[in-house]
This record gives C-alpha cells, structure tokens and sequence, in this order.
C-alpha cells in the first residue's frame, strides 16, 4: 500500500530536517533548497501531495488548488503569518490552515529591541565609520538618542507586541500606550494605556508595528499618518513590509519628518541593494531575521511538520487557523 506524500518546500532547518528525513510513515518529496521553491515546481509537486508544508513566500492561491490534488488534506504553512494564503478559498475547500503561533515571539521581540537600538544609537553610521577605518571618539558627532524618560507605541498588542514592552520597558520609557482592535483587560500588568492610533502616532517616540498584515492594516504607515508623528520619532518593522508605504517612508526620512527606521520586512524581500532606503544612513535593514534564532526557526518547522502529519492522518492540528 502506498504511503501519502507530503509535500515540502523549501529545506528546513538542521534538527528539524533530520526529523522529516526520518519520517516512515508518508513518502516526503521536498525542494531540498535553502531558497524559495519555484511556482512551476511548487505547481508540480503539490499535484501529488496528500499534505503541503508550505512557506511565506509560496502563494497559496486560486491557481494553486486548482492544481493541487483532489485529494490533498492540509496545508502547514511554516509561519505566523498566512496573508500568502487565500484563506477564502482554503475554507471553501475544507482544508484546515497550520501556522506556528507562540514559537517566534521571543526570537522575533529580541529583533524590535535590536532594531530600535540600532535606529536610536545610529549604529548604521558607526558601523560605516568603522569599515571605513575613519573618525574615532567624538563628543559631539554621531550622537544618537537614549529611551530614558520617553514613549514607547506599540502598534499591535498581540504575543510580540506584548514581548517586546517586557524587553523594552526596562530602558526607562516613562510611558507606555498602545493601539488594538480593544483594550485589553490586563494592560496595567505591563503599565500600559490603550489609545487611538492618532494620539499613538503623535505622542510615541518609538513606534512598534507588532500587528498582523489585514486589509485594514496595509499601508498604514504612509504619508498622512508620518505627517502626525514627532520629528525626532524612530519607526520599527518587524510584521510585515506591506503595512509600511516605503515610498512614503524614504520621504519623511528624507524631509526630517522622522528621525530612523528600523526594518526588518520590506516589499520585496529582499530589497535591492540599491534602493534607497538600503542606502539611507538613518534606516536600518534587515534581511527578515526576526525568528532565525536555531531555537525559534526548528520550533516553526517542527510544528509545521506536526501540523502537516496531523491533517494527513486526520487528526486535530496542533495550531490550526480559524477559517
């Protein structure tokens, strides 16, 4: 009898690809590529495929399951996120969605940390000194600003929003506000305030976007809402590009609207090396290394394994989408 196949796209990290190459009872046809699968080859192997373990860049859409086996059973996105997935469509097919909630949070607040300091220090530019091999102590050039006595926004107060005010609070922040779909019953646990995202914008001297990418989220960050902020306010990404208008960006960095930037998602992804905001000595850019932690990235891949074998044999997954 044969076994069902599972379908994976991209090669996943060392503990967690030696668990799959172990795996008896499905036959694992996989992209054994450190890079994104093409759509043809994507296309061609979930034709197969009982199960699909997918990733953020493969589109999951209208084209997909219509060439996708009549038979296929789930599929286990290796992520947080599923706007690569047309969850419409899922549904109508009655498959159940797998995502890895929980597992990135810490990996991926200990970014936001690391971005909004690197954006407040100006590390970009003391790093270029240094290659450079130019300039040396200076009491008065390349000075960045400290969180002593400020306010931190948090955009999104979900598990990484909530993270990343346990981290940052200890810098000093004399104040915490946040903005939600509601205020949460708990937020003086982390002295924080909800309020409107206006009051947010106009008010934070760091801003997180922490919140999911909806269609109501996408292109938040554009010209209207950097027009509300203070000059000397620092923005930091770590959810998804999309919900950050970079043309709108470049131009409150460029006309002093704000003070850095601090990315690590962008459209696309990667950016070219030379679009400027890659260039611009007040944005740091990170190639989406929020959750590339050993422990965090096999922690996603081995709950997306979990999930894939779960819809596979029929049984409850582990993290399951609510379609």
């Amino acid at each position: 009898m044969s076994r069902p196949v599972l379908f994976v796209t991209r090669e996943l990290p060392p503990q967690a690809q030696k668990r799959l190459d172990a795996l008896t009872d499905v036959e694992v046809r996989q992209s054994k590529s450190t890079k994104a699968i093409s759509r043809s080859d994507l296309l061609d192997g979930v034709a197969t495929a009982d199960g699909l373990l997918c990733m953020l860049s493969d589109k999951i859409d209208e084209e997909l399951l219509s060439a996708a086996n009549p038979l296929l059973k789930v599929i286990s996105t290796c992520s947080v996120g599923y706007d690569h997935v047309d969850t419409e469509l899922v549904k109508r097919r009655g498959l159940p969605l797998g995502y890895t909630p929980d597992v990135l949070t810490d990996a991926t607040a200990d970014t936001t940390v690391l971005l909004a300091l690197m954006a407040s220090r100006r590390a970009k530019e003391a790093l270029c000194i240094v290659h450079e091999g130019r300039g040396g102590f200076s009491l008065s050039t390349g000075l960045g600003t400290q969180f002593t006595n400020k306010t931190l926004g948090i955009v999104g107060f979900g598990r990484i929003g909530r993270a990343t005010v346990e981290r940052l609070a200890p810098f000093g922040f004399s104040k915490i506000i946040y903005t939600s779909r509601r205020p949460l019953h708990d937020e003086a646990k982390l002295s924080a305030q909800h309020v409107p995202l206006p009051q947010l914008l106009a008010e934070a001297d760091l801003i997180c976007i922490c919140c999911p990418l909806t269609s109501e989220t996408t292109n938040m960050f554009n010209k209207d809402a950097f027009s509300l902020m203070k000059s000397t306010a620092i923005v930091v990404n770590t959810a998804r590009g999309a919900i950050v208008n970079q043309d709108d960006l470049l131009h409150a960095l460029e006309n002093g609207q704000i003070a850095a930037a601090g990315l690590d998602v962008t459209v696309p992804e990667p950016l070219p090396a030379d679009h400027p905001l890659v260039k611009h000595p007040r944005c740091v850019v990170l190639p989406h290394i929020g959750s590339a932690t050993e422990e965090t990235r096999n922690a996603m891949a081995n709950l997306a394994i979990d999930n894939a074998l779960a819809g596979i044999f029929d049984q409850p997954l582990k993290a399951e989408v609510e379609l």
